[in-house]
């Protein structure tokens, strides 16, 4: 017998392997197929031969693991006993019971978990989708980078009348509705914080300032970002031209110092605590400069030409990310009209980092979206196995209490009562592992709190969910093998077993 067993547990086992095998052979090619642009490095996703192997590998163990279980079980001294208990005619023996209570326990306690992990990432994605990440309309936006290095124009000033000539001349191209520039864009990773100055708020004798993001733009940035002007006005190229002392401030900076942005229009700041005091022209909405699921670093936009920069001489920023914005992006020949007119101004200035902003926002994205695709897989497969478990279980019950349940009908006993019994048995089940699994889930998605924006680990909604999700499908899988029960014939049931 014992041979026997642990034959079948090997079997089922190297079953159970292979069909995990296809099925995720399966689930490759369905992504394969579908190729989620959220889903990073989609064509390097395969089946590793070393992830297979030790797929296998886990199965031959989990089979003769528990194999041993029954030999243990009639190696012990009480063997009569367990023969006895396990013997035809009488209930089924009470370690069996607990240990197959016990798997559906851990397999709903499992469900929950991944569950509250899968619809917590569903409300991050949500959540992050809601902010405005400093852009609007990314599938219209092109992005690229041009360079002028001081072998090709020395002078600052006349760098920055060749970047507005640039625009100048892409904004001439069919189908352009708008040019900006800018040091960096919203989520390209660029991260230059400097401390500034503001004159309302000193910073005590010998303490420098908080540091704040600094970007450097020219006219028609915000614009072509798709990026408000709350309060004031954006700058011009004659005031980037003739170094005026103007800057822009994002929303958050000025709700930080002002608590209204209108009020920071006509403050001024400055650089370093030597340079000259520099006023707030506008407030700007605030961009995701770091990523979607991160904060908005509060920034200070100054224009492209600066007479006294960090070392007091006039400074400009050669290199310039341009937005270009058009409803041509789509069209094969776009691209190569931008290169001409970027060349009819100087051809000794490439075009780099050519991609479209919103390849830029997926990819920013691209983390939150695969947890979010593996955690829903697995949580499914997991609620699958769950809704398995506690089916077979009532259906084993049913069965092996046939004889019970015809003499139960045979002297008058409803069905609706036949069914609370098992059904209570099922939910009582589902119960405790599904308490088991929030309880985890409660201590377990602290780890997820790097991947979490806009919603809590510990969120009502999300509980609430999975509490009536997983309560509606223990209560279907426990409810049609409970539904059988009532349809057995009395007669057949005593003549079956008697």
């Amino acid at each position: 017998m014992c041979i026997r067993d642990r034959s079948e547990s090997l079997l089922v086992a190297m079953l159970g392997g292979v069909l995990g095998v296809a099925l995720a052979y399966g689930g490759i090619q369905l992504l394969l197929y579908l190729q989620p642009a959220q889903l990073p490095r989609l064509d390097e996703i395969t089946l590793d031969p070393i992830v297979l192997v030790f797929t296998l590998a886990l199965s031959l163990v989990a089979g003769l693991l528990f194999g041993a279980i029954p030999v243990a079980k009639y190696a012990r001294p009480h063997l009569a006993s367990a023969l006895k208990d396990s013997s035809r005619g009488s209930s089924e023996g009470r370690e069996r019971h607990r240990a197959r209570n016990t798997f559906v326990v851990a397999q709903v306690a499992l469900a929950a978990i991944l569950l509250v992990g899968s619809g917590l990432m569903v409300r991050t994605f949500l959540a992050i989708r809601e902010v405005p990440p400093g852009f609007t309309q990314p599938e219209q936006v092109l992005t690229m980078r041009i360079s002028i290095p001081e072998a090709v124009v020395s002078d600052a000033g006349q760098v920055a009348q060749l970047h507005e000539q640039i625009v100048r001349s892409i904004e001439a191209v069919p189908g352009v509705i708008s040019v900006g520039t800018s040091s960096s864009l919203p989520l390209d990773g660029n991260n230059n914080n400097d401390p500034i100055w503001v004159e309302d708020f000193p910073s005590p004798e010998g303490q420098i300032p908080t540091l704040r993001r600094q970007k450097y733009v020219g006219e028609g940035y915000f614009k072509a970002m798709g990026n408000p002007v709350i309060a004031g006005r954006d700058l011009t190229w004659r005031e980037v031209h003739t170094s005026a002392p103007v800057v822009l401030i994002s929303d958050n900076l000025a709700r930080e110092y002002w608590k209204d942005p209108a009020k920071a229009i006509g403050r001024r700041l400055r650089r370093t605590s030597q340079t000259p005091w520099i006023e707030i022209v506008g407030v700007v909405g605030d961009d995701r400069q770091d990523g979607a699921t991160k904060p908005a670093p509060a920034t200070v936009y100054w224009p492209m030409l600066i007479a006294a920069g960090f070392d007091g001489k006039p400074f400009v920023q050669r290199s310039l990310a341009y937005a270009v914005r058009s409803s041509r992006l789509q069209s094969a020949g776009f691209l190569p009209e931008l290169q001409r007119a970027v060349w009819s101004v100087n051809p000794n200035l490439p075009l780099a980092r050519v991609r479209t902003l919103a390849e830029m926002y997926e990819r920013s994205m691209a983390q939150t979206s695969f947890v979010l695709v593996i955690l829903g897989i697995a949580a499914s497969v997991t609620l699958l196995l769950g809704i398995v478990g506690i089916y077979g279980v009532i259906a084993y019950i049913v069965a092996q209490r046939r004889r019970e349940i015809g003499i139960r009908m045979a002297l008058g006993a409803r069905s609706g009562e036949v069914q609370r019994m098992f059904i209570g048995r099922g939910v009582a089940l589902a119960g405790v592992g599904l308490v088991v699994g929030l309880v985890s889930a409660s201590l377990l998605m602290r780890l997820l709190g790097s991947l979490l924006f806009g919603v809590s680990p510990f969120d009502p909604l999300t509980y609430g969910a999975v509490i009536s999700s997983l309560a509606l499908v223990a209560l279907v899988a426990t409810w049609i093998p409970a539904r059988r029960a009532t349809r057995v014939d009395p007669m057949s049931a005593l003549r079956a077993d008697g």
